[in-house]
């Protein structure tokens, strides 16, 4: 079946049908689908009948415990997954023949040949693609890109990045204990959470990793995947970024998250510690550059609109974006193909820590 056409003449209200109820984020995504005016949320599939209904009660949808049946009878627009990793490839593949355009939760696939199973099976039904790397649209991001291209650190040398969020029983308190498998997660917070800063790093840099090292670390006596993962990213460009990721922080950290991004270069320095949901956001930059000249270290204040939900300003803007695409036919500025290139880097970094080598990444 041939995916469905949009045309600006059918611009308006996409319906939406979430997919799979196990997860962390379904229900503060729903807030962002509500100001969203091109967006409805009509149904929920989960065979979990106890969380089905407790979510079609809170948001008066229609639920289904079958993918297929929920296909047939509202014919959604758009299905957002939440689904495990590991079956993410055969619902996307589902809905996509249904001519359903696909927003996948990251990373799409507990391995990178199930994320590639989703581009494919959605460059074969003319439908869009895009997971949830939305840390490309913070407005701070886009600015340390737009300072890097500039030159105002000049080369860029070397980096890191800092991602530690919660600790492993959210999960369990999150209705996701499947995320503790690494069958069906595909392992520990470089999956889910490392991917975030792989993903950014590359956008910023406009480069590929071509070589990564990589140690993990497990603490938990209980689950089969382990708590820190820390690697080191070598850029085909020659920076090198080092990576802390981590479900271990202290519950005291502003919304449970630990975070950190930063970039050296031959001229100046850039830091960001972002503030995730909360709305100011500051930028510090250190430069050498002429532009510079007086002074020399500054820090930039970013006041973001309050919005409820997933991310807040950024999940919002994620959202708008790939409807957008949908729209207009263009590509999302999150596309499929982003979703592979992060967990061939994971992969990499899985296999440098188990010959405990450098690892090549190649195409």
């Amino acid at each position: 079946m041939v995916g469905k056409k949009i045309t600006t003449k059918q611009k308006g209200t996409f319906n939406v049908a979430i997919i799979g109820l196990g997860h962390l984020h379904p229900r503060s995504y729903m807030s962002l689908f509500k100001i969203i005016p091109e967006t409805k949320v009509t149904c929920v599939m989960e065979k979990d009948i106890g969380l089905r209904e407790k979510f079609c009660n809170d948001f008066g949808i229609a639920g289904y415990d079958d993918l297929d049946l929920l296909l047939a009878k509202e014919k959604p627009d758009i299905a957002a997954i939440f689904l495990p990793h590991f079956e993410c490839p055969e619902a996307a593949e589902k809905c996509a023949a249904a001519g359903v355009h696909l927003m996948v939760e990251k990373p799409m696939a507990a391995d990178m040949k199930g994320a590639q199973r989703i581009v494919t099976t959605a460059k074969k039904h003319n439908v869009k693609v895009t997971t949830g790397y939305c840390w490309r649209l913070h407005p701070v991001a886009k600015e340390i890109k737009r300072l890097i291209g500039s030159g105002v650190i000049g080369e860029v040398i070397g980096g890191e990045g800092r991602c530690a969020a919660g600790r492993l029983t959210r999960y369990i308190d999150g209705h996701s204990p499947w995320m503790l498998e690494k069958a069906k997660s595909g392992g520990g917070p470089m999956y889910n959470l490392g991917v975030h800063w792989i993903d950014l790093c590359r956008m910023i840099l406009n480069d590929e990793v071509c070589e990564v090292s990589g140690r993990n670390v497990k603490v938990n006596k209980v689950y089969d995947i382990e708590d820190n993962s820390f690697a080191h990213l070598r850029f085909r460009k020659g920076a090198i970024i080092a990576l802390d990721i981590s479900y271990t922080v202290p519950d005291s950290f502003p919304y449970g998250r630990d975070l950190y991004i930063a970039f050296r270069g031959t001229k100046g320095v850039i830091s960001w510690a972002p503030a995730y949901e909360g709305q100011k956001d500051i930028l510090n930059i250190c430069s050498d550059n002429p532009e510079f000249a007086g002074s020399p270290n500054r820090k930039i204040e970013f006041e973001l609109q309050p919005v409820q939900g997933y991310s807040g300003f950024m999940g919002k803007e994620y959202i708008k974006a790939f409807i957008n695409s949908i729209v207009t036919g263009k590509e999302p500025p999150i596309t499929g193909d982003d979703g592979v290139e992060a967990l061939r880097v994971v992969e990499a970094i899985y296999r440098a820590a188990n010959d405990k080598k450098w690892a090549e990444i190649k195409k």
